[in-house]
Order: structure tokens, then sequence, then C-alpha cells
């Protein structure tokens, strides 16, 4: 929204342990959203468990480069060594576990500050479950596309960390503003769009530079995610314009959820299909 009103909100020192918000707690938009949780808890514990119990066992190298000294050019040269292998079906059924923990906790032990956050127009506890699960999903493209140096992994990790925490600074701090501040969705686009063109570049590179043959299916997967993670962008603008039904909040609470499950969804069963049902 470029000037409009934005909706009433608890002052900024309001503390979300506040007891005023008890009344809303039982309210049956509060009530329903609570049970939806719940389910989605449940549905991302299922399909977590189903990767670590039907997945093939399948362990990927993170490689990391160090200087060795090469006795025929009698100088220092970068060198690429193994560093760890991971299993490929813990770290997909990782975001489906992280989210199942986070909507867990919401529709539980943290269910009465939930609800105030959610008066306030903001849910911290979404921003800091995506900081992780959609961190590692970029990490889990990466190691798809054939990116598996530990430094590019982390920075990847981190890039979309941060892209998530952006969404938390953009809903804290337009709570004190009466006109929406763009600065940090800005900063969150930029962030989170460098991972997606280094995954484009190697994936390019393996086509272009050389013999091999990017997978069909983990074409279909950098398209599907890249769209997916672009809904949530879309998403918080609608939310922030007011836009149709996003006036309401909740209403673009419920499009995270909903958004959140297909995208973990997708991409876990692509992976699954594509990799772990086969070694490769």
């Amino acid at each position: 929204m470029s000037s409009s009103t934005r909706s009433p909100v608890a002052p900024a020192d309001a503390s979300p342990e506040s007891e005023s918000s008890t009344p809303l707690r039982a309210a049956p938009r509060y009530r329903r959203l609570r049970r939806w949780n719940a389910v989605m808890a449940v549905l991302h514990f299922v399909q977590g468990a189903l990767m670590v119990v039907f997945a093939e066992s399948i362990q990927w190298p993170i490689t990391r480069t160090r200087y060795e000294f090469d006795v025929a050019t009698e100088a220092l040269a970068p060198t690429t060594v193994q560093w760890v292998e991971v299993p490929l079906p813990l770290l997909v059924a990782g975001f489906l576990f992280l989210s199942a923990i986070a909507h867990t906790i919401v529709a539980t032990v943290r269910y009465g500050a939930y609800v105030r956050y959610l008066e306030r127009g903001m849910n911290p506890y979404r921003w800091y479950e995506y900081a992780l699960s959609a961190s590692l999903m970029i990490v889990v493209i990466a190691m798809l596309a054939g990116i598996w140096d530990l430094g590019t992994l982390v920075a990847l990790f981190g890039l979309v960390a941060v892209m998530n925490l952006c969404g938390l600074v953009m809903e804290r701090h337009n709570e004190l503003t009466d006109r929406t501040d763009w600065t940090a969705y800005n900063v969150g686009v930029v962030a989170g769009a460098i991972p997606w063109v280094v995954i484009a570049i190697v994936l390019v590179g393996s086509v272009v530079a050389g013999d091999g043959e990017v997978p069909d299916f983990v074409i279909y997967i950098y398209i599907s995610i890249f769209v997916f993670f672009n809904l949530f962008a879309i998403n918080m603008i609608l939310q922030y314009r007011e836009t149709w039904r996003w006036r309401q909040y909740l209403f673009g609470e419920r499009v995270y959820i909903l958004l959140s499950l297909v995208a973990k969804s997708a991409l876990a069963w692509q992976v699954y299909f594509g990799t772990l049902t086969s070694p490769i």
C-alpha cells in the first residue's frame, strides 16, 4: 500500500504476553487458525517421517577447497577435497520437520503470543521458521544442481535466512509507521535473488561448458520452487497494499501457511521421485 491508512495496532511497547487478548484466543477465527496450524504440523511431520522411512539412503558429499603444494609446479594450488557426507533423505526431511515443530509451537505453548502478534499485524514465528526451513530448501536445490562446496552452501543458506529475516523487520518496522516503508522488503528481494542466480549459473554451465546434462527433474524443481518463493513475496505485497481479501491480515497468514505446505511438499516429493528412489 502506497499511502493508505494502516489498521490500528497495539502500541510499540505493548507486550505480546499481556492478558488483554484472552478473549481473542477464544474467537472463532483464531480457533480455526489454531486447528489449521495443528493439521499443518501433522501433514509436515508425516511427510518428513515418510522420507526417513522409505527413501533410499543416499550420501552426498560436501567439499571444501584448500591450498596444497603441487610438486610438479612447485607452487601452491587450490585443491577440492571431500569434507563430509550428508544423507539426502535427512536434509529433505529436515525442512519438513522444522515446519512441523513451528506449527506445533504456535498451536500449543505459544498460541497466546501467536494470537497477540497476529492482532498487531505480524508473525515473527513464521519468519524464524522460514529462516531455517527455506534456507535448508535452497541448500538441497543447490546440491541437486551440483553445488557441493561448503562455503558456497553456507553463503546460500545465509542469504535466504537474511531474506526471511527481512520479512520480520518489515513487519516490526511498519508497525510503527503510518505509511508502508518497503526498505526491508527490497533488501530481502536482493538477498533472496542471489542464490537463484548462483544456481542458474551452475545449471547453465553444466550444459554449456561441458558434456553434462541436467536431469529434467532438477529443472522442474528449480522452476517450481522459484515460483513458490516469489508467491510468498507477492503475498506480502498484497497484504501491505490491502488488496481484496488481503485487507484482513489473517487471510494472508492462511495463504502463507498453505504456500509453505505446498512448496515444501513439492520439493520433497520431486526430490524423492527424482533421486531418493534410486541412487544417482
